[in-house]
């Protein structure tokens, strides 16, 4: 048995889609379970799409990811370049090899003779195909033309009778008459190969035994797999996987922030858990374990286990996953990650940031949503006095003013500020008055962050503030209610 040799051959046209990744991680595992290598191509001939910087962008983020490649542009190997449009050359003798078999042929037919030809097909409910014009020119008919000077395509020569099979590994065999295939562009006027054209030979000259794509391609596999057999090349195995979708109805969007990496990255989304999550995009695992490292994703995977069906882009379980690593960061790790955004919303240099992010860290599903959790540190907020008023916790903004004006001079009266002598203070306080814990430490959380939903209660958030300030908050509260 060949090794296996799978490929990520992503044109660099911007940003890299969630698909994409899925794919890139897919043929990446497939690889890796196998003891295989991964290869990356970049597939470049379609230069009116190019975007500049949009190759770093494909390195940057395999990389983040953790998907090194053992042979590219980059590292090299022994089949390169891995860059297609280095590759010019080698691409026409192959098709010229297939005219010379009789399995294609030069055809001359100008733009405005396919767009009649076309129009022509449209008009009388036909499905648009080349309509074969140039097929059975003689050798005679074609040296001449050449000779003249005339521009033309190469096409593949397909069967106009019968039925081609290919086997998908998801699918099983699928057979399609041959009367539905078009006889498919392989050589461009510009010399230039179709992506389809060049997508197979690349495939061959470099080994690929593995080749994991998006279903959009399974019309085109049967005309694959005319073009390996008329070589008489050995046919990669195919895994052909469904779209990933925004909802039954919609793909997803860029407009809408959550079609790429990068959309994710700027969210606040960690890497690992954007990988783990785009891997249940359309894969089950066996057993009920959803959370999964790379490496355990490599010992899990099984093609088996892909499904049929459009998988669901469902960013609420995505953020319940990205929550689930985020809580397994060490605090200097959570911190690391955290303090860009800690410090959109908190100015003051007295601040103990590490304290801030001990309290954040269980609460965090989005990194994003952090500064809007603080924003009561710098400066508190206006708010209503409807926000003392807690049903669970049996508050008013009666009870709520006699707690208020019970709490601040036993603050006050503390010389040391910390929190297990707050804490002590309090509790002492709730004791003597006979009450509910809430009844005490609910007003103050509201009074010292004029929010209802805090990252830590009143006391830890006393804390952080600093006597002065905390003291001061619970005045404005007293004077509020008052």
């Amino acid at each position: 048995m060949n090794k296996v040799r799978t490929r990520f051959a992503p044109s660099p046209t911007g940003y890299m889609h969630i698909g994409n990744l899925r794919t890139a991680l897919f043929t990446y595992i497939i690889a890796k379970k196998n003891g295989g290598d991964f290869i990356l191509r970049i597939e470049d001939t379609d230069q009116g799409r190019l975007v500049e910087g949009a190759t770093d962008v494909i390195y940057k983020t395999l990389r983040d990811c953790g998907l090194n490649w053992d042979e590219g542009p980059d590292v090299g190997g022994p089949v390169g370049p891995y860059i297609q449009s280095e590759r010019m050359g080698m691409f026409k003798q192959y098709a010229v090899e297939l005219v010379e078999k009789g399995e294609a042929y030069y055809c001359f037919c100008d733009k405005e003779r396919l767009e009649e030809v076309r129009a022509i097909q449209e008009a009388s409910g036909i499905m648009p195909m080349y309509d074969r014009h140039c097929r059975d020119l003689s050798k005679e008919e074609v040296q001449a033309k050449l000779d003249a000077g005339i521009p033309y395509v190469i096409r593949q020569k397909v069967p106009t009778e019968g039925e081609v099979t290919f086997h998908d590994e998801l699918y099983g065999d699928i057979t399609v008459p041959c009367s539905t295939l078009d006889d498919q562009i392989l050589i461009k006027t510009d010399g230039m190969p179709t992506y389809n054209f060049a997508n197979v030979v690349d495939d061959h000259l470099m080994g690929i035994t593995h080749v994991v794509r998006g279903n959009e391609y399974l019309a085109s596999a049967p005309k694959y797999n005319l073009l390996y057999n008329a070589f008489g090349w050995e046919v990669p195995k195919y895994i052909h996987v469904e779209h990933i979708m925004k909802d039954k109805q919609h793909k997803l969007s860029k407009r809408d922030g959550d079609a790429s990496y990068q959309d994710l990255m700027e969210k606040g989304y960690l890497t690992p858990a954007v990988l783990n999550y785009i891997a249940l995009l359309g894969w089950a695992p066996k057993g009920e374990q959803e959370i999964f490292t790379l490496e355990e994703l490599i010992e899990e995977f099984d093609i088996s286990g892909l499904s049929k069906s459009p998988a669901i882009f469902d960013a609420v379980k995505l953020k319940a996953i990205n929550g689930e690593y985020i809580r397994k960061l060490s605090i200097d790790e959570y911190l690391e990650n955290a303090l860009p955004y800690i410090k959109k919303a908190v100015k003051r240099e007295d601040i103990d940031v590490k304290r801030i992010a001990q309290l954040l860290q269980p609460r965090t599903e989005l990194f994003t949503d952090i500064p809007e959790q603080i924003d009561f540190i710098d400066e508190l907020p206006e708010y209503e006095n409807a926000l003392y008023c807690h049903k669970k916790m049996k508050t008013n903004e009666e009870n709520s003013l006699e707690s208020l004006k019970d709490i601040l001079p036993v603050l006050e009266g503390l010389s040391d500020w910390t929190e297990e002598n707050i804490h002590e203070a309090l509790f002492k306080l709730i004791e003597e008055k006979g009450v509910k814990n809430g009844i005490i430490l609910w007003p103050l959380r509201v009074a010292v962050s004029g929010k209802s939903f805090t990252p830590g209660g009143g006391i830890e958030l006393c804390v952080i503030l600093g006597k002065d300030e905390s003291i001061a908050r619970i005045r404005k509260g007293i004077e509020k209610l008052s």
